[in-house]
């Protein structure tokens, strides 16, 4: 027989509120979790594990709708499979092409705090603005148009 948790002590492991994880099971996000003839939710390690994937998609960026896709996906078992394997490969296309754009992000704040830290230093804007430019950190910006007269 399988190790068994309540809900407390998933809650208090994961630093999930309990509420989080009825909803999590009114959702059928939990698709083999068992309950006791009282009613009382029984976490196994699948459970658990299946949560915490479930923490990563939230944190990656997904929907509750894709949530579930996920979820029923994984209650259909091993004729998901494919299915699962494309969606995660998706997932983390995704995920990397936002990880790019929130590195350009903080560069760009890097940069700004610099700026200003040299600007207060210097008690003026003046030398920073000739020293220091934001396309030195953002170097691939593509080329404005010139005006050309009409």
């Amino acid at each position: 027989m399988s190790t068994t948790y309540t809900i407390g002590q998933v809650s208090t492991a994961l630093n999930i509120p309990s509420s989080t994880l009825r909803y999590y099971d009114k959702l059928h996000f939990l698709p083999h979790l068992k309950k006791s003839a009282s009613g009382i939710r029984q976490f196994d390690q699948a459970d658990i594990d299946t949560i915490r994937i479930i923490e990563c998609l939230k944190l990656a960026g997904l929907s509750i709708k894709e949530i579930q896709q996920f979820t029923q996906m994984l209650a259909e078992g091993d004729a998901s499979l494919a299915k699962r394997q494309q969606f995660f490969h998706q997932i983390r296309q995704n995920f990397i092409q936002k990880l790019t754009q929130m590195q350009q992000t903080l560069a760009v704040l890097d940069f700004k705090c610099a700026y200003y830290d040299q600007a207060a230093a210097d008690g003026t804007e003046a030398l920073v603005q000739k020293n220091m430019s934001l396309s030195s950190v953002i170097p691939d910006q593509p080329a404005l148009p010139t005006n050309s007269p009409t």
